[in-house]
């Protein structure tokens, strides 16, 4: 039998390439598509797909009535979509929206490369609406916002038409799971005074049109003050002095 002699050099040139795994500063300064969001996962650069314009309704909405509700509840809050979030050494994820202070949000809000909250800049919650991969929002994901001491996880599935929310305000012995169907209102232990609906998070009205309507509302209390002032005047009281 005669034997092959295969030199060193020939096995390393033959021997796949070793791929390279990014830490979490390269992935703060990576540059890639000006479109495109990126995730870390576990050292990899992972590119977000587009959403559907359901997707982004949805999202676009939520966001829409957290904001209304801090700002109804005086409450030092913000929402905001594409904030990366990390969960690893070596994994960020940018979930569908976040909320957190609004005095953490100041804070970061001009600090250089990815817009990404550290371990230690803790989101008050994460909510993902279910893509296609619906195994990355249910388990990996889950998993790892438990691990990373999220308190509250909300997954919005406009398939099954439901929304869950996994909660651990303690932050001890991980997240109890809560199922909220579509005739019902999601409850929240972080937000207790906030009424949305799953069937209106699930089906949107156009956020431009709810504007309207406020601005509408407002112009019409507008109207009705001038005319009690008016009215007062020719009763001889000044509005003005009234307590």
């Amino acid at each position: 039998m005669t034997q092959a002699v295969v030199s060193a050099t020939e096995v390393i040139n033959k021997s796949p390439e070793v791929e390279h795994l990014l830490t979490f500063q390269e992935y703060l300064e990576y540059e890639g598509e000006p479109d495109v969001l990126y995730e870390l996962v576990r050292g990899k650069i992972v590119p977000m797909g587009a959403t559907t314009l359901k997707h982004a309704k949805i999202c676009e909405f939520l966001v829409y009535k957290l904001q209304r509700y801090f700002a109804d509840q005086n409450l030092s809050m913000v929402a905001k979509t594409t904030v990366g979030v990390r969960t690893d050494d070596n994994t960020s994820r940018i979930p569908d929206a976040i909320v957190c202070y609004q005095s953490l949000w100041e804070q970061i809000s001009e600090r250089p490369g990815a817009g990404v909250l550290d371990f230690d800049e803790k989101p008050l919650l994460v909510v993902e609406v279910v893509s296609s991969n619906r195994r990355d929002d249910y388990v990996i994901k889950r998993y790892e916002y438990e691990m990373a001491e999220i308190a509250e996880y909300w997954l919005v599935d406009p398939k099954k038409k439901r929304v869950l929310v996994f909660a651990n305000p303690g932050k001890k012995g991980g997240y109890t799971r809560t199922d909220f169907s579509e005739d019902t209102f999601i409850v929240s232990s972080q937000f207790s005074q906030l009424f949305l609906s799953v069937k209106k998070l699930l089906a949107p009205p156009l956020v431009e049109e709810l504007i309207k309507e406020e601005q509408t509302r407002i112009k019409t209390l507008a109207q009705r003050a001038d005319k009690l002032a008016q009215r007062l005047r020719e009763m001889g009281v000044n509005p003005d002095e009234i307590d």
